[in-house]
């Protein structure tokens, strides 16, 4: 079976922190280890992460020299990384116990190097553990192919279920950038010629947090958008108002659904 190798940042996350890990090891398919970067917590999160590498060796711990951010916390953990495959989950998030297995499979079959899966989104404020969630009844569907030119416009890949296989496209490191470093990842995988495939069936638990302003929320995505579209993905300026007036209008819609 091949390795997994589960890269996951934590920050402060001692409440959450638990579910998350658990719901990564009791995983069906058992062969993964689980990279942890802790990012300088202040709330016993790195105490925590010592006593689960204590019960359970496939627990790797670090903790960060000094704090750099999730991007860079989750290229620490890649960089260690021994597995045939890397997969995301952050520290407030999980996954379903089969979500490992089943991708995998997937992936095989549709010869995908990065594929995705839909998820169910709950509140926050929710403590349960992997097989004890409310998500209210709503998942965010995976499309089943996305190309380059969609994820120009629009983010389709959920960080918490994106997997990528390091045979094929060997190790990728998260562009260093202050927000929206899971989304140049993908884009940069994709514009290498690889397309991204969807499952559609939801094998993760999204936590939502409040977010700010609607206006605030827009005024974000131009902002980051625009840097990730002109020096990471090096477009033209008229390409790159093109792919961000596309954004806008996508984010708008979603707003109003």
């Amino acid at each position: 079976m091949p390795l997994v190798s589960v890269v996951m940042p934590v920050f402060n996350s001692a409440t959450t922190l638990g579910a998350a890990v658990r719901s990564v090891l009791t995983q069906t398919h058992s062969d993964l280890e689980l990279l942890i970067t802790d990012d300088q917590s202040t709330d016993g999160s790195m105490d925590l992460l010592r006593e689960f590498a204590r019960e359970d060796e496939r627990v790797l711990p670090e903790s960060a020299p000094e704090r750099g951010g999730a991007g860079r916390a989750r290229n620490r953990a890649i960089e260690r990384a021994r597995g045939d495959y890397i997969a995301f989950l952050d520290s407030d998030d999980m996954w379903l116990p089969e979500k490992t297995e089943r991708q995998l499979a997937f992936a095989a079959e549709g010869n995908a190097p990065l594929t995705f899966t839909s998820y169910f989104k709950m509140s926050a404020d929710h403590a349960g553990e992997s097989t004890d969630f409310a998500p209210n009844g709503r998942v965010i569907r995976a499309k089943e192919h996305v190309t380059y030119r969609q994820m120009l416009v629009r983010d389709h890949i959920g960080a918490l279920t994106a997997m990528y296989d390091r045979t094929v496209l060997g190790t990728r490191l998260m562009p260093e950038m202050r927000k929206r470093q899971d989304y140049a990842l993908w884009l940069s995988i994709m514009r290498d010629g690889f397309d991204a495939r969807g499952l559609v069936e939801p094998l993760a638990v999204y936590r939502a947090h409040q977010a700010g302003s609607l206006s605030s929320n827009k005024l974000s995505l131009v902002q980051y958008n625009w840097e990730l579209y002109r020096k990471h993905e090096h477009l033209s300026v008229p390409q790159s108002t093109r792919a961000l007036a596309g954004a806008v209008w996508q984010s708008l819609r979603n707003s109003r659904i």
